[in-house]
């Protein structure tokens, strides 16, 4: 992995068979990252996806483990049990051009993988929301529209 920082913008290179998930959380970790937006493309082998049952509280999960255009990863960074969370979904395409989609639970890099991470001072952070079943953001403010 390589990147480059500019004030609390970073540009990150995820090389040839690195995991993302796993190298995007270590970075977080290690930069005292706490909450951030992050984007990126790339090409991608080996991926799990996943959509979430509400009924069942629980997520369906897939794998993709050919080679496959990273046409869109969108995630943000929270902190959970007090480390950073990566979250984050994406859109793949194969050789046909046809998509999949998710929430991301791994993938590896099967040429490039090209992030922009955004670090921002907050005090986000995740909850389990028993309702949901899921551990949820929790923001410092709350906006009643009743």
């Amino acid at each position: 992995m390589q990147f480059k920082q500019v004030g609390n913008d970073y540009f990150i290179h995820i090389e040839k068979n690195e995991k993302i998930m796993n190298i995007l959380t270590q970075f977080c970790v290690e930069k005292g990252i706490r909450n951030a937006k992050i984007s990126g493309i790339g090409a991608v082998k080996e991926t799990e996806l996943g959509a979430y049952d509400t009924v069942a509280k629980e997520y369906i999960r897939k794998p993709f483990n050919d080679v496959w255009e990273l046409i869109s990863f969108e995630g943000n960074v929270t902190l959970k049990d007090g480390e950073p969370f990566v979250h984050a979904h994406v859109v793949l395409s194969n050789h046909d051009m046809n998509t999949k989609g998710g929430h991301l639970f791994e993938s590896t890099v099967a040429a490039v993988g090209e992030f922009f991470l955004r670090e921002f001072d907050n005090a986000a952070h995740r909850e389990l929301n028993p309702d949901v079943g899921l551990p949820c953001i929790c923001l410092e403010k709350r906006f009643d529209l009743s």
